[in-house]
């Protein structure tokens, strides 16, 4: 590691900037240490929210993300008819009691429904709208009206609702005129993707047969454990043959349960700290009840395959029963490391693709050069995060080169604090932070307060760990 000077402690203010209103002034620290306990995981929020207001009767959802992700879902939800209470420490993890008439019984909502920045509120809603007897229009922030919607038109089309989108059915606001009941179909994504899985999943419930859905690449489970921890039949078939892969089943018909459960800490979360303590020369870190799903902790077995020295310590479930909705959890430890350089392939990219931000940070810590291949969907999240990463970690003084939609990262090369630009993307502008513990001078995020879409108490984490 270079030769910075160590010291003082991050300051956010409001200024003008390149393409945001706020800046985090970031400053290098002498050591990382602390415990911390991560927010509510965002993907599994969103669907104990959603699996709420499909369930009759009253649940209650301990520990959820407090992010403005989850906010918009929990918005939606009250604005179908039901009933949404909160209560928790703001910035952090927080508790919902949701009530609800069930999926029978879902109002007709008064005016657009607002999605804000949340791609998975759009896209599983959507499920859920195609199986309702009425009319409803899902719009967002101006980042989510460029997020692409024709990968779920197509297939909820096919189910029989009716679905317009804006742009030749390209990008919200996406309007959804819903059908009862669906029709059952047996459909393979043309883009890997757990959220439009997850939307056809969801319409399946209100649809006359068996809806399948085929995986080429498997991804994150969380809505087909959570469905099982509500009381739906979902069946898994491993498929071989010309068409390998893995296939998910339902029943339609099937009535979600109203269930109590605890949200696990968000692993993507954690990957932003697991990174700091690998490339941190003076760091001891450990995380408090992570979510360890086998199709989520790809970021951390990539990081092991660089070097990281990261140990695990699994946790039984939480409170009675399946409270914790069937995921396994865990407390992670990370501990300085020397990496080395790694290739991530189309498939890891897949598994860990809300993590490649802070995996090409520790990329340009290690040594030799790591390759991130067939990014395609990167340039299609809250950002171009292909061209985010490559700008910032340049600035920064990495040797970052962009080849179509691969990324070659070549490591060793002491980072400098510059102003860098999140573009309003939440990953872009933490991963950004953590760059700025171990580069030289101070570093400028610009657009600090987007940290806020997944993990509002971000920064005041990095105060608390830095020495």
């Amino acid at each position: 590691m270079n030769g910075a000077a160590w010291g003082a402690a991050t300051e956010t203010t409001d200024a003008a900037g390149p393409g945001a209103t706020d800046v985090a002034r970031v400053r290098p620290a002498a050591r990382l240490r602390g415990t911390l306990r991560m927010p509510g995981d965002k993907s599994i929020s969103h669907r104990a929210l959603i699996l709420a207001t499909l369930a009759q009767g009253s649940s209650v959802i301990q520990g959820a993300g407090e992010g403005a992700d989850v906010r918009s879902t929990a918005g939606i939800a009250a604005a179908l008819g039901a009933r949404v209470e909160r209560s928790g420490e703001a910035g952090r993890t927080v508790d919902f009691r949701v009530s609800s008439p069930g999926a029978e019984g879902l109002a007709n909502p008064r005016g657009t429904l607002d999605c804000g920045n949340s791609g998975t509120s759009l896209r599983l809603f959507s499920g859920v709208l195609a199986g309702q007897p009425f009319r409803a229009v899902l719009d967002g922030d101006a980042s989510l009206r460029r997020r692409p919607v024709a990968r779920i038109i197509d297939p909820l089309r096919a189910m029989g609702a009716e679905l317009h989108a804006e742009g030749n059915d390209s990008h919200p606001p996406l309007t959804v005129v819903g059908r009862t009941p669906l029709r059952a179909i047996d459909v393979t994504p043309t883009v890997p993707s757990a959220q439009v899985k997850s939307a056809i999943l969801l319409a399946g419930l209100r649809a006359d047969g068996r809806t399948t859905v085929r995986e080429a690449i498997a991804t994150r489970d969380h809505t087909e454990r959570m469905l099982r921890a509500h009381g739906v039949a979902v069946e898994r078939t491993d498929l071989d043959g010309l068409a390998p892969g893995v296939a998910w089943s339902l029943v339609g018909g099937s009535r979600v349960q109203a269930v109590d459960e605890r949200v696990p800490g968000d692993i993507s979360a954690a990957a932003f700290w697991l990174v700091a303590g690998s490339i941190h020369p003076d760091a001891e870190l450990t995380l408090r009840g992570v979510g360890l799903n086998p199709t989520r902790r790809a970021v951390i077995d990539l990081l092991r395959g660089m070097g990281a020295d990261i140990k695990e310590v699994p946790l039984p479930p939480q409170g009675d029963g399946d409270a914790s909705a069937g995921e396994p959890i865990g407390d992670l430890v990370v501990r300085s490391a020397a990496l080395e350089s790694i290739q991530i392939g189309a498939v890891d990219v897949a598994m860990a693709i809300d993590e490649i931000p802070a995996l090409c940070l520790a990329a340009t810590q290690a040594r030799g050069t790591t390759v991130v291949r067939g990014g395609s969907e990167l340039r299609k999240k809250e950002s171009d995060r292909i061209a985010g990463i490559a700008a910032g970690l340049a600035a920064m003084g990495a040797a970052v080169d962009v080849q179509g939609d691969d990324l070659h990262i070549t490591g060793g090369r002491p980072l400098q604090g510059a102003p860098t630009d999140s573009a309003g993307d939440h990953r872009l502008a933490m991963t950004f932070a953590i760059a700025g513990l171990v580069a030289s001078g101070e570093t400028l995020v610009w657009g600090a307060s987007s940290a806020a879409v997944s993990y509002p108490g971000f920064f005041d984490d990095l105060e608390a760990v830095r020495e």
